[in-house]
């Protein structure tokens, strides 16, 4: 796999290199984001958010216009608010300095299996897609449509622009509106089977998830289980109101 490393530290960027050599990666290294923007195009983009010239932030976005490739967000800082952020913006993940080489291997192996699109989505007429479970037609929640098929999602029929572990979240926990889901059975299904990583970055995406709808009572937190989606009151009493006024 042909990997870009963005980061001005070269004592960080050093064993990164070598490590990522040593299972089988090539690596390009850049030292600024202008420099990250004008390399060559690589299958994983790893991007420090401190470089010298630019914020990393900034290097997503730009990315992200003009590229699907997946991005592992490399960074020392404790805000989550920038974490949030660089999520929103369409980075697939992200590790918190200092790391070790073997976890690093682990997301990048995670996060290109997450990229792959599965049979049934890449084939809608492949065998059993049609009995597939949210394979239909588009799901209703209120004001949100969930749309599985063409992965997009509307609030109030406006667009909602999602991040694809955001929509895989979202699409995951109105499977079944109102029930909870433990923390472990999403990052089983949405994440990957015995989850290897952080769970706060569950968390990170819930939040980004809420800021996107507008209102944090779409997604529930119940404490010490998971996570369990549910209309805010006033949706479902805007769509009951609607719903009668349009009766006869």
């Amino acid at each position: 796999m042909h990997v870009l490393l963005i980061e001005d530290d070269d004592r960080v960027a050093g064993p990164v290199v070598e490590g990522l050599n040593r299972f089988g990666f090539t690596v390009d290294h850049a030292r600024t984001g202008a420099d990250g923007l004008a390399a060559d195009p690589s299958e994983m983009v790893l991007l420090d958010l401190g470089l010298p010239d630019m914020d990393g932030i900034d290097v997503c976005r730009a990315i992200r216009l003009r590229s699907h490739v997946p991005i592992i967000m490399i960074t020392a800082r404790s805000d989550e608010v920038d974490r949030v952020l660089g999520l929103e913006l369409g980075a697939d993940d992200y590790l918190s300095k200092p790391f070790g080489v073997r976890e690093l291997v682990a997301r990048i192996r995670a996060v290109t299996r997450r990229a792959r699109p599965t049979a049934l989505e890449a084939d809608p007429e492949a065998p059993g897609a049609a009995d597939a479970p949210g394979t239909g037609e588009a799901q209703d929640l209120g004001p949100l449509t969930v749309d599985r098929r063409a992965r997009q999602v509307t609030l109030h029929q406006a667009p909602v622009a999602l991040a694809p572990k955001e929509f895989d979240l979202l699409a995951y926990l109105a499977q079944d509106p109102g029930a909870v889901c433990s923390r472990q059975q999403i990052l089983d299904t949405v994440w990957e089977p015995n989850y290897f990583g952080p769970t706060k970055t569950l968390d990170v995406h819930v939040a980004a998830l809420r800021r996107k709808l507008g209102n944090s009572s779409w997604i529930e937190n119940i404490r010490g289980i998971g996570y369990r989606l549910t209309p805010p009151p006033e949706a479902s009493g805007s769509s009951t109101a609607e719903h009668q006024g349009s009766a006869p």
